[in-house]
């Protein structure tokens, strides 16, 4: 049983860190290079939807990761499993404080009532979000770590 969550765990949080990954250096830069107001209509959208999902797999990769900690605590790897979560609890955090205010704003917007500052705010949250996705690689590389 503890196997099949350790690789749930790592399949989940793994599938999130490419969704993240892909929004950073793919998906940005192409909705970047769109013509007009395509582009901010684009990041409009995409921080709707993966606003509305992003929370729950953030919350369930910790969850699942503290799972694995606590029911293979004694077991090699642990504290790999422990830091994993640690540095997933920082990535909820970075979200909580930094990146949701910033898409919150940003997923109203429209070409017409968007703010005079609209592209500093997106750079600034690109910027954050390259951070972030840092810190789950990070704890992705761990949870990978512990199963060897």
């Amino acid at each position: 049983m503890l196997q099949a969550l350790q690789v749930f765990t790592t399949v989940v949080v793994g599938l999130m860190v490419g969704v993240e990954f892909s929004v950073a250096f793919v998906i940005n830069r192409i909705l970047d290079a769109l013509p007009g107001g395509s582009g901010q209509l684009g990041r409009a959208h995409g921080g709707r939807m993966l606003g509305a999902l992003m929370p729950f797999w953030y919350v369930g990769s910790l969850v699942l990761s503290a799972v694995w900690a606590v029911a293979g605590w004694h077991r090699p790897g642990a504290v790999l499993v422990v830091v994993a979560a640690g540095l997933l609890i920082l990535s909820v955090v970075m979200s909580l404080l930094l990146l949701v205010p910033i898409n919150n704003r940003g997923k109203t917007w429209t070409p017409e009532n968007r703010p005079e500052d609209w592209k500093e705010q997106m750079n600034r949250w690109d910027r954050y979000h390259y951070v972030r996705v840092a810190v789950i690689v990070a704890a992705f590389t761990c949870l990978v770590a512990a199963l060897v």
